[in-house]
């Protein structure tokens, strides 16, 4: 099979934040895929077909894209973000796992991309600074249940934390719930980071203790960081220190 997948992560938007080995095989592709603001982030060209989606069809795209790479099309699957943190690069291999065994012959690459958690680290400080863990507070493909679990386990082994998908207009109470768990977890001094559109015009930096942090602070396109009992301010920065006791 002479064609391709590629899963590739524009980053957090900033289009100088797109690494130069995506720019290049966006240049070499005959189609991309992916979800609609994601995809019109691509810039179009003669002989180059955009294939946009609606949010959670995921492996509905993955498996178009493989489809077409065995046609012999350059396809790349295009993800905000990195592709491998909660984005497309998971679907495509669950969709490839449940395809026909002639797709494990396909070309299948997932390039890096500068994440939304990296980028809001970097502008606050370096709140990331020590052990860390990286959660969903999305329940569309796990229970809230678990979401809690994670979170008090994550929160009372003193790890710092960042969040995707804090809070949506279908999902307004949750964040509320993940907020009184947090303080329980990790104490109400804990400082929380809210970081809303990084390093795009619309950027927007908010750092609070857990005890003055309400649920409307963050939407979809914040990134939530919760530093640990350590975490502490210098200047206008937030750092977590890199030892511990």
């Amino acid at each position: 099979m002479s064609g391709w997948v590629v899963v590739a992560g524009l980053g957090p938007g900033r289009d100088s934040l797109v690494v130069p080995e995506v720019a290049e095989v966006l240049a070499e592709a005959t189609d991309v895929v992916g979800y609609i603001p994601y995809v019109r982030r691509v810039a179009p060209r003669p002989g180059l077909t955009l294939h946009e989606s609606d949010n959670r069809v995921e492996l509905e795209r993955a498996t178009h894209a493989l489809e077409m790479a065995a046609e012999g099309k350059r396809v790349v699957v295009v993800s905000s973000g990195d592709p491998g943190v909660f984005a497309m690069a998971s679907a495509v291999f669950e969709a490839l796992e449940a395809g026909p065994k002639e797709w494990f012959t396909l070309d299948i690459r997932v390039l890096p991309g500068i994440t939304a958690m990296l980028a809001a680290a970097a502008r606050i400080g370096a709140p990331l600074g020590h052990d860390f863990a990286a959660i969903n507070l999305s329940n569309n493909l796990k229970p809230w249940e678990l979401i809690e679990k994670r979170l008090r386990a994550a929160g009372e082994a003193g790890f710092a934390m960042a969040f995707y998908n804090p809070r949506s207009k279908s999902r307004p109470h949750q964040f509320a719930r993940a907020l009184e768990i947090l303080r329980e977890a990790c104490g109400e001094e804990t400082l929380i980071s809210f970081a809303r559109a990084v390093s795009t015009p619309e950027e927007a930096i908010n750092t609070v203790t857990l005890a003055e942090a309400t649920p409307e602070m963050a939407d979809m396109r914040t990134m939530v960081i919760v530093g640990n009992r350590d975490t502490r301010r210098v200047g206008p920065y937030v750092y977590t220190p890199r030892s511990a006791l």
